[in-house]
């Protein structure tokens, strides 16, 4: 979903945990409860624009004129500073239609019991909501809204064209509430804190952001209403096109934030704060869900072919379609259907959401839900190559470090050790860093992340595409093999189980019924992939 995404309750938990959700009335009023029923502000003052920047504020406090009056996002210019205070989703968007402001609208609808027929399962709370984007005609959209028919949640991000940032807001009634902006993701003290649980980075984020964009209503699924749903008699539930649309939006604004970003750190030569930047090369800081297009109970009562997501088994956006490895697999590995049948009774996969005391059993509606790495993280990665202050060789030699585990990968992190935090020159950082990796792998274990990153190094300019295309055309080759047999399978099952596992313990986690619960043990160990096609235990010290 496009901002916070979460449920109420956990919307509340988790705005201003540090100060166990209290808020201020004014800078020097005693503290009282920040959320009441219904993100009610209970000691907020209507008309009011506060900020509350997790890890930073103690709670919401009214922002200084100065700061209020320096935004320039289409919230602030249209609602704030002509003290407007919309306080639902259609006065937003009537507010921006009325000042003549970003009138080109498209609405998007997500739920993830959106595919559950509504007669199975009665009492299932549905959790819809809506994703709107606001555009000047003919322009990328400058503003997003995220909210429930009913307005009980309330949030925006909306792009300010000078700063060049996105502003994050909220509605805790009766105010609005400034949550930080784009670069607060940065911040040591709000990185991964209130709504920076989510937008990681500080863009929007669209988790299911590739065919079939499950549990979004698109050109693959449509979102089931019960007959007397409410739903159907709102008016933006008329407007809702597919999210097909929504992912272009979503990708076009992560590299107009990543392109913004890129050049405010590189100063006189200098790249500042470069861990921010490699960061995103280095490790996983967040995740797309990626899934076949194949309706599960489709594949779970026939037979044919399965192919699962090739980001499972790599980061082929990254490696293959940006940096153009000439890899000669044309197909992605598939397996029987009746393999993937089979494996939904042997571990038990099923549905279940608890407060609504539901459960059934088989796979979420598209088969095979699986995180892969992010968009955002190969946004910065691409515009880094394309700008020249990456090598593409330097980022692919990174890559193809444990290449088979595109997400979650502890061999890969543990080169972020070499790269420095303060400013480097921007002509030779990566030089530098390979410099230290490889200096590094001459007394360090020859099976290290750091002996397998300075083999790639050693290869020629000329050679590195070829040599790495040829690796991963094995890799495929085996698992392509092993994804044909029971036990191949199941391997390949506990496999994505333990990835999924890791995501469950993400903030980006906001919904139980987002991925299937199965009977493998929670504490099992976590696994990876080799490059032979097998699948092994992590091990603590990050060998590959």
């Amino acid at each position: 979903m496009s901002l916070w995404d979460r449920t109420p309750e956990r919307r509340r938990a988790t705005a201003w945990p540090e100060a166990a959700a209290t808020a201020t009335a004014t800078a020097t009023a005693a503290a009282e409860p920040a959320f009441g029923p219904a993100d009610e502000g209970g000691g907020l003052r209507p008309g009011t624009l506060y900020r509350g920047v997790s890890g930073v504020d103690r709670g919401p406090v009214p922002m200084p004129a100065g700061q209020a009056t320096g935004l320039r996002d289409p919230m602030a210019r249209v609602f704030f500073q002509r003290d407007r205070w919309p306080m639902t989703l259609e006065e937003v968007l009537d507010g921006l239609t009325g000042a003549g402001e970003l009138t080109a609208q498209s609405v998007y609808l997500i739920s993830e019991a959106g595919q559950i027929p509504p007669d199975e399962a009665p009492g299932l709370r549905r959790d819809f909501r809506f994703a709107v984007s606001r555009a000047a005609p003919g322009q990328d959209p400058d503003l997003l809204v995220s909210s429930d028919p009913g307005s009980v949640f309330l949030q925006v991000a909306a792009w300010d064209p000078v700063a060049q940032i996105f502003n994050y807001y909220m509605r805790i009634s009766p105010a609005w509430v400034w949550t930080g902006d784009s670069w607060s993701s940065m911040a040591p003290e709000s990185r991964g804190k209130g709504c920076f649980d989510s937008h990681v980075n500080g863009s929007v984020v669209m988790k299911e952001l590739k065919q079939p964009w499950s549990n979004w209503q698109s050109m693959s699924a449509t979102i089931q209403l019960a007959p007397d749903d409410p739903l159907r008699d709102n008016p933006l539930h008329g407007q809702v096109i597919g999210a097909e649309r929504l992912e272009l939006t979503v990708k076009g604004l992560v590299s107009r934030w990543t392109s913004a970003r890129l050049s405010a750190v590189v100063d006189d030569g200098m790249v500042t704060h470069p861990d921010h930047l490699l960061r995103q090369l280095f490790t996983t800081t967040t995740v797309n869900l990626a899934s076949t297009s194949t309706q599960s109970a489709t594949v779970a009562s026939g037979g044919g072919e399965l192919s699962l997501p090739l980001g499972f088994w790599l980061n082929a956006d990254a490696l293959l379609n940006d940096l153009g490895l000439p890899v000669s697999t044309g197909t992605v590995p598939s397996a029987p259907a009746s393999l993937y049948a089979d494996s939904l009774k042997a571990f038990g996969f099923r549905l279940e959401e608890q407060v609504s005391d539901f459960s059934q059993r088989g796979d979420t509606f598209f088969a095979f839900v699986v995180p892969e790495a992010a968009y955002e993280d190969n946004d910065v990665v691409r515009q880094l190559v394309e700008k020249g202050l990456v090598p593409a060789r330097f980022a692919a030699c990174a890559l193809m470090v444990d290449f088979t585990n595109p997400v979650f990968s502890p061999a890969r992190a543990r080169l972020m050790t070499y790269v420095p935090t303060d400013p480097v020159p921007a002509p030779t950082w990566c030089d530098d860093i390979a410099a230290a990796v490889v200096a590094a792998a001459r007394t360090g274990p020859a099976d290290g992340p750091e002996a397998e990153f300075a083999r790639n190094w050693a290869l020629p300019e000329a050679d590195w595409r070829g040599v790495f295309a040829r690796r991963v055309d094995v890799y495929l080759e085996k698992v392509a093999a092993r994804l044909r047999t029971a036990s191949g399978f199941d391997e390949f099952t506990r496999l994505a189980e333990s990835r999924r596992r890791v995501f469950k313990e993400m903030r980006l986690n906001e919904f139980a019924l987002t991925l299937p619960t199965t009977d493998i043990p929670a504490d099992a160990p976590r696994l990876r992939m080799h490059e032979d096609g097998t699948v092994g235990v992590v091990t603590t010290g990050g060998s590959p």
